[in-house]
């Protein structure tokens, strides 16, 4: 069978792993929102092929261990106003709360950070791509990014431990702000080391539809 006679049938075996996927996450996207979430994973495959922005190379798990995972994590982030992504890589979860929120939050602006420019180069061309207007993209060490406007939420998925989350980018953070990271297991050792004058809020466990490992969000404010 040529690959222009399954590739109708992947498209479509895609959209229905997202569609039940945020239903089962009770998270409501419209047509919209669907076709620029397919649109940002096919950008996502076309460009790791020379980009290698992630090691999972097939779509199909793509979409359970990078966009539902991220998708997951929406309703952590329903009452933020302005966000950063640290180490954001290939846009997770910054870009999928960007594309959410267009039409769920409007408000909401989105930024995300990276040092590795190819990494940066695909996020400024999928905010062309999908007309996303809440984005900015930086390229730059998080320690080292001075903006006009502090973040009320700071988050990261997988990208560094808790203390040097917190310490290189506290700076950023609004004086009532949170950080969000999203985490694999519950990070106990890295919770006890956090620094003087943080603390954590909340763990909360996730399940994300069709991924069979352990996911966590974890809060942290200033005491």
């Amino acid at each position: 069978m040529s690959s222009t006679q399954t590739a109708p049938a992947a498209k479509q075996a895609l959209e229905a792993s997202l569609q039940q996927g945020a239903s089962a996450l009770g998270i409501a996207l419209d047509q919209g929102q669907q076709q620029q979430l397919l649109a940002y994973l096919d950008l996502l495959a076309k460009w790791n092929k020379v980009y290698n922005l992630t090691s999972i190379r097939e779509p199909a798990q793509m979409m359970t261990h990078h966009l539902l995972d991220s998708l997951a994590v929406v309703p952590a982030f329903t009452e933020a106003e302005n966000v950063l992504d640290v180490g954001a890589g290939g846009g997770l979860p910054g870009m999928i709360l960007a594309i959410w929120a267009g039409k769920a939050r409007p408000r909401m602006r989105v930024s995300m950070i990276d040092t590795v420019h190819k990494k940066t180069a695909f996020l400024t061309q999928v905010k062309a791509e999908l007309g996303l207007g809440n984005v900015s993209v930086h390229t730059a060490r998080v320690e080292q990014l001075q903006v006009a406007q502090k973040f009320d939420v700071i988050t990261s998925r997988a990208f560094a431990e808790l203390t040097d989350f917190i310490n290189w980018s506290e700076h950023l953070l609004t004086d009532d702000g949170r950080f969000i990271a999203l985490k694999g297991v519950r990070p106990d050792e890295e919770i006890a080391r956090l620094p003087a004058g943080w603390q954590v809020t909340e763990t909360r466990p996730l399940a994300v539809p069709g991924l069979d490992a352990e996911r966590h969000l974890v809060f942290i404010k200033r005491k």
